[in-house]
């Protein structure tokens, strides 16, 4: 297929908004769990394809007809992957996401790519009439607020992709602190990686043939190529993501809050101290000590090391030491407690966030991880980043989601896009 013009998808999406938002005829009826949810994939990276694409490929409901990705090498293999498994040829490949958007048969989008595409490409495929599920976390906090506008204006279904709580031991911590079995929360205590080992090679290099550089930078300030730059490593540039803190805060963080009853709110106070890499081409928080404050007094630290987290309460504590790590407690009474049937019990599906979604896109409810929540969880990795930045205490707003009192800290909510693109009305 060839590329869409920007005219001709803006004539595709306003004519998703002016249709009816009613299902597809495929999802309906007594048969309706035997028909397959058509799916189109953009961004085919290793995440892309070990993780998302064969787990949907695993899905007996699920039918991936497109996949798209700006590297000509990468969206082959992924192209291979699925006629492999369907054995056939039928799926088609783009280096344009748009193309994928403008088919009236493909229901809904996986989205893999980097931090900086997330919002603006979930937005216009909301437009044009898909479900989206989409990798976390979002660049800004005002495209979190954004996002959320478009998903509820136009009654869509959006999973925040990660698989936390579809995990056990993150689940089981939730629960137990929900319901009070350390007693009253007091102290929350995150540990994230600390990576990269180096800084960067920032030298211009040529763009290799198989890659379409501009359409990787999309909506990002212009830079030159560099393999440093891309891939895996756009996590350490600010322009694409946040860094650290941002790719696995969006973890750690959503335990935290979804155990201590804020996952539909925040901190109120944030105090950060770090350094960021210098001397090479990465440029976000290396070193990072951050204190979040709760209106309900509970106190979160977050540092560097292992990734683990614990919650600590007046009469015990429960966690974890490691990735997945086994669930620990102070006691035996608290590890082994029992939940009955007057304990409050956290929604989630054992099977994973892409069996979650497409269970969603077929009942029209939210899934585990919605988009309201995933905002949430990404503003805290925002706020560390923010408090770092600036080296002051701020205080936050969570309700009105804006700092107060402190308009520099106000501007760095958002970022501008680099044209042609742009937030439509």
């Amino acid at each position: 297929m060839n590329p869409l013009s920007r005219r001709r998808f803006l004539r595709v999406g306003a004519a998703a908004l002016a249709a009816p938002q009613v299902l597809p005829a495929r999802l309906l009826g007594a048969d309706a769990p035997s028909k397959k949810i058509t799916v189109g994939f953009i961004g085919t990276g290793d995440h892309g394809t070990s993780w998302n694409l064969r787990r949907y490929l695993n899905q007996p409901d699920a039918r991936v007809l497109m996949v798209c990705d700006v590297d000509a090498a990468r969206r082959q293999r992924a192209k291979s992957i699925v006629d492999e498994q369907y054995l056939s040829r039928d799926c088609r490949a783009t280096g344009d996401f748009r193309d994928v958007l403008a088919r009236p048969d493909i229901d809904a989008v996986m989205i893999s790519t980097p931090d900086h595409w997330h919002t603006l490409i979930s937005v216009m495929a909301l437009r044009a009439g898909k479900d989206v599920q989409c990798e976390k976390p979002t660049l800004t906090i005002d495209e979190g607020k954004l996002l959320i506008g478009t998903v509820r204006r136009l009654r869509r279904v959006f999973q925040t992709s990660t698989e936390d709580r579809s995990i056990p031991v993150y689940h089981r911590m939730a629960e137990l602190v929900r319901n009070g079995r350390i007693g009253r929360l007091q102290k929350i205590e995150v540990i994230l990686p600390q990576q990269p080992n180096v800084p960067g090679d920032p030298t211009p290099q040529p763009v290799p043939p198989e890659l379409d550089w501009d359409m990787w930078l999309g909506p990002a300030p212009f830079a030159p190529y560099t393999k440093d730059r891309v891939h895996f490593n756009f996590r350490w540039i600010w322009d694409y993501s946040g860094g650290i803190i941002c790719d696995w805060g969006t973890h750690l963080f959503d335990t935290a809050q979804w155990a201590n009853d804020t996952e539909h709110s925040g901190p109120i106070e944030i105090e950060g101290a770090g350094t960021h890499w210098e001397g090479g081409l990465y440029n976000t928080v290396k070193e990072y000590d951050v204190t979040f404050r709760y209106a309900n007094g509970v106190v979160m630290t977050c540092k560097p090391g292992n990734p683990s987290i614990k919650f600590i309460g007046a009469d015990g504590w429960v966690g974890n030491r490691g990735w997945r790590g086994e669930l620990e407690a102070s006691s035996p009474e608290i590890l082994n407690a029992k939940l009955g049937p007057g304990d409050l019990r956290l929604y989630t599906n054992p099977a994973g966030e892409h069996r979650d979604f497409l269970d969603c896109v077929k009942t029209r409810k939210d899934p585990y991880f919605p988009v309201e929540i995933g905002h949430r969880v990404s503003t805290v990795c925002h706020l560390a980043n923010i408090a770092i930045r600036l080296g002051r205490k701020l205080r936050w707003d969570p309700a009105a989601e804006r700092f107060i009192d402190d308009s520099g800290a106000d501007v760095l909510r958002s970022r501008p896009l680099r044209s042609p693109w742009k937030w439509e009305a």
